[in-house]
């Protein structure tokens, strides 16, 4: 059941969420986001921690490989997909402000985890918003998107920590720790994850297009259900009608 603290979260930010706003603080600074090409993106694996997980396997004996790319699924529905904050006290809005994308609220620090398995595209790890500055690819403050195996981009900001080896060309698995939840760049200071799902198009302005181009709240209700609804055919059908620009 949800709290009557998220409850009241959720009313205060449906009024005061125009577009996704407070500079959050405590952001180590490392590096900017770097976009890795879908076609030469590295496939070294990030094992799941226990805690990433909650599944806890004896150590290997010895160093393993690097896993290979899965062969692309011939279907979409054998891609498993996972609502991507791991929490019990957690609501999200149909609607956004100004563009396709949804605002999953739930306290800070609780788990955001991979939609899907798939490679790591983006990660921004300092948090440079400036309150008051136009709307811009610096919004989401820490950030992680990536391009899962159904060819599909999953996008997550407003983080308050990024998974350790979280960094771009890494593999993930579906369910995998990708960071925490938290109120960093234009976040309006209330935690939550913005949450945005597009194709990967970084040759044309590509931040407009990665914070979400089509309703995610249909895909999210199912997954959170246990459920597997695919969001391929609408990415590819905006796609083809707008050549990646948004």
């Amino acid at each position: 059941m949800v709290s009557l603290r998220t409850l009241s979260v959720v009313t205060v930010a449906a009024l005061s969420l125009a577009a996704c706003g407070e500079p959050g603080g405590g952001a180590a600074p490392t590096v900017t986001p770097q976009f890795v090409e879908p076609s030469v993106a590295a496939t070294t694996a990030v094992p799941p921690s226990p805690a990433a997980t909650d599944k806890v396997s004896a150590p290997p004996s010895e160093p393993a490989a690097p896993s290979k790319p899965p062969a692309t699924p011939s279907k979409p529905e054998d891609v498993r997909h996972v609502f991507p904050v791991k929490a019990s006290n957690v609501a999200f809005h149909p609607t956004h402000s100004k563009y396709p994308a949804t605002d999953i609220f739930a306290d800070c620090g609780e788990p955001a985890v991979a939609t899907t398995s798939g490679v790591v595209l983006e990660v921004s790890l300092r948090d440079e918003y400036v309150k008051g500055r136009p709307d811009g690819p610096l919004n989401g403050g820490l950030s992680v998107s990536i391009l899962g195996d159904d060819g599909v981009r999953y996008y997550g900001s407003h983080l308050s920590k990024v998974q350790a080896g979280i960094r771009a060309g890494v593999r993930v698995e579906a369910g995998q720790r990708l960071g925490k939840v938290g109120r960093t760049g234009n976040a309006n200071g209330v935690c939550h994850l913005h949450y945005g799902i597009s194709p990967p198009c970084a040759k044309v302005g590509d931040w407009k297009v990665r914070r979400g181009v089509i309703w995610p709240a249909t895909y999210l209700t199912s997954w959170r259900k246990g459920g597997n609804k695919s969001p391929v055919a609408k990415v590819q059908s905006w796609k083809a009608a707008h050549n990646c620009r948004a």
